[in-house]
């Protein structure tokens, strides 16, 4: 990692990595998919460790899931100190990835062939993630903000938060 990546702290900034796991998700998508793929969603992505200036970072990809025309690619992203040689796993996330024929609409992708108990395993989780993602879309869904300003008032109690009442107030 280069000083140009890097914020005032001297830590490499969020969007460099995520750049960097969107290309590769894309090679591994694309080489499993046999077509052009694109970025639907990005699960959640936490930054475990910070990634200094000087470090060298690993991104190694697998396709863990296939539906008819999307493919899950699983990354894990390592750091390692080039003089101490102290290793760091500092990210791990999951793209949904949709293939794309030549004009452009979603494109049928082969399935996955699971070898291993930890393929076996990371499909299996991905299925679960779809699941708590559509969950987690229909519950949002759901959300409704009273119209009553006390009972507005009630929701936001305890909150760190800092309002006049005319703003809760309906206008």
């Amino acid at each position: 990692m280069i000083p140009s990546y890097a914020n005032f702290g001297g830590k490499i900034h969020g969007g460099i990595l995520l750049s960097l796991m969107d290309k590769v998700a894309y090679v591994c998508a694309a080489k499993h998919a046999g077509n052009y793929c694109v970025t639907a969603s990005i699960d959640a992505v936490d930054f475990l460790e910070p990634i200094e200036v000087g470090e060298m970072v690993s991104l190694m990809a697998s396709v863990n899931y296939t539906g008819n025309t999307s493919i899950v690619v699983g990354i894990k992203v390592i750091s390692e100190n080039v003089k101490t040689n102290i290793v760091k796993h500092t990210n791990t996330s999951y793209f949904t990835m949709v293939a794309k024929d030549e004009h452009n609409r979603p494109a049928k992708v082969p399935g996955l062939i699971v070898e291993n108990r930890e393929q076996v395993r990371r499909f299996i989780e991905a299925i679960h993630r779809k699941q708590l993602k559509q969950s987690y879309k229909h519950e949002a869904k759901q959300i409704k903000v009273p119209n009553d300003p006390e009972k507005l008032l009630e929701l936001l109690k305890g909150e760190r938060c800092v309002f006049e009442r005319k703003a809760i107030v309906k206008q």
